[in-house]
This record gives structure tokens, C-alpha cells and sequence, in this order.
């Protein structure tokens, strides 16, 4: 049997008012509109309701007795179906697990970290690197947001730039080359998650004909930078990270060729838009990005 449930709404406030005119007022019906809802009601539970004693209306018994049950019902309903307006961090119990790269983990993971067990000691993070795995993590809810350089295409999903760098020359020696040529001429150290011995630097430089010499792959850019520091090498690393690592010896200095801006880009799928606490993250991380990398 197909059951209506704005009846629920209906009958409790025709119980707790005991009048049609004042319930139809309450829900703004008409008093005939009010009239064949309490009809329907009668029919449907094959009880009266309410029934007339002189000028007001009084509860069946069988009405009295589910009154108190329906009301929790009613407001059980109601706040399932409206969003919750009020937050507090404080009060907050949940796991998120959030998926980046290694050097935006390095850069932010202790100050995100910091801000979030001051605000809300009852939330834990976990953090995991990038998988190369597609964008039903974030739908699955597998991962709960996701900081890369990329924009999602994905109309289900959002995003928004949450810090910018740009990508810098790391040396173990302080010489800071002028030219393409000078650059090329350097042994270099590249990251690549795959052992990949080249990038779009490779590119640029063959556009100049001009071609380096790459002696090392390494899956993250803090291995890059100890390889570096133990040699007369050099890598292009976001300058941010590169000042931040606590590797002796090391000198950052401008490439001889412009490069766009890189991007921390967080994105999160559309079904977690209004939720109050995943809300609160996504500031805690833009707030982190913005303080960690600029």
C-alpha cells in the first residue's frame, strides 16, 4: 500500500491543534483542502481522528495513543530532509582521507595537521599519495577530497586552486645558469612516479635543439633533492618545497626559461557540496595551502 507521508505532517498538526481552520492555517491550505486531508487520514488508518464535542474537536483514543510517537517521527523527517545550518568543529568525530602528491604532502601536512588538532581534536586525516586511479575514489567516497595540479572535467565533480608556485632550479653549488645551453649542460635528477627519464623540460629544451643529460629517476622530489645535495647535480622542483627542505648545500635559483604557474587544485564530488564538516575541510586545507606553499 502506497502511503503519502505529507499525512504524517498533516496529522500531527491536526492533533496539535484540534481544529481544521487552525490547521489549515498552520500548513496554508484552505479549510476544504485541510477537510479532505482529514478525510484521507480517516480513510487510511479507519479512525476518526478527531471528533466534534460542542465547538472543538477532541482525539480518538487511538489518536492520543500515537501522538507522541508521530511527533517524533515528524521531527525525525524534518531533519533529515533540511541541511543543518549550525556547525561545530569541536564536536566533530570522522576520518577523512585525502589524496595529493608527495610535495604538496610534504608542504602541508604538518600545518594542516596543527590547525585541525586545534580546532576539532576529534577528527583524524589520512593522507595518501596519488594512485593514478580514477575519479570514482572521490564519488565512491573512498577519498574524501583530492589536491593535485589538474582541474577535474567531470561535471560531478569541483575543484578549486587553492595555492600556486612556480617551478625553480635546485643545484648543489651555487652557479646559476644564464642560458639554455648553460641549463642543458647540467647532469639532472628528474621525478617520475613511472622511472620516466624525461618531461615537458625535455620538450623546451628540443625546441632550442638543445637536449640534457638525465643520470637519475626517483618517485618523489625529497629523494630528488638528497641525490642532488650528494652531487654535483641539479632538478626543477616547486621553489616553495625547494626552500622549505632541510637539505644542506642546496642553492634554488630561477630557470632561464619561462614556465606557467603550478597549481594546487582541490576537488571534491558534488554529493559532499553541503555537507557542513566536509566544508569546514576544504577551508582547512585551502587556509594550510594558502600558509604553506603561497
Amino acid at each position: 500500500m502506497h502511503v503519502d507521508l505529507n499525512l504524517l505532517t498533516a496529522l500531527d498538526v491536526l492533533l496539535a491543534e484540534r481544529s481544521v481552520g487552525a490547521a489549515a492555517d498552520r500548513m496554508h491550505l484552505s479549510q476544504p483542502a485541510m477537510s479532505r486531508t482529514l478525510a484521507r487520514l480517516r480513510r487510511v488508518t479507519g479512525d476518526p481522528i478527531l471528533v466534534r464535542s460542542g465547538r472543538s474537536m477532541l482525539p480518538t483514543p487511538y489518536a492520543e495513543q500515537i501522538r507522541d510517537e508521530l511527533r517524533t517521527l515528524v521531527e525525525q523527517a524534518h531533519a533529515i530532509l533540511t541541511p543543518p545550518t549550525d556547525f561545530d568543529a569541536a564536536t566533530v568525530q570522522r576520518t577523512f582521507t585525502v589524496q595529493c602528491n608527495d610535495v604538496l604532502a610534504n608542504a602541508m601536512a604538518a600545518d594542516l595537521l596543527t590547525r585541525i588538532r586545534r580546532d576539532a581534536p576529534g577528527v583524524r586525516i589520512r593522507i595518501l599519495g596519488e594512485s593514478g586511479g580514477t575519479s570514482d575514489e572521490l564519488r565512491e567516497g573512498r577519498i574524501d577530497a583530492r589536491l593535485t595540479a589538474d582541474e577535474p572535467d567531470e561535471p560531478d565533480l569541483r575543484a578549486r586552486v587553492v595555492a600556486t608556485d612556480h617551478l625553480a632550479l635546485i643545484r648543489s653549488d651555487t652557479g646559476t645558469p644564464a642560458t639554455l645551453a648553460e641549463f642543458a649542460a647540467i647532469d639532472h635528477v628528474v621525478v617520475s612516479r613511472r622511472g620516466r627519464l624525461r618531461d615537458p623540460i625535455d620538450d623546451i629544451l628540443e625546441k632550442h635543439q638543445l637536449s640534457r643529460r638525465v643520470v637519475l629517476s626517483v618517485p618523489t622530489i625529497d629523494v630528488a633533492l638528497r641525490a642532488v645535495a650528494a652531487g654535483d647535480l641539479a632538478t626543477v622542483a616547486p621553489a616553495s618545497f625547494a626552500r622549505r627542505a632541510a637539505h644542506p648545500g642546496l642553492s634554488v635559483h630561477p630557470l632561464p626559461f619561462p614556465l606557467p604557474l603550478i597549481r594546487a587544485v582541490l576537488s571534491w564530488h558534488a554529493r559532499v557540496d553541503t555537507d557542513p564538516a566536509h566544508h569546514w575541510l576544504r577551508e582547512m586545507i585551502a587556509t594550510s595551502a594558502t600558509a604553506s606553499i603561497g
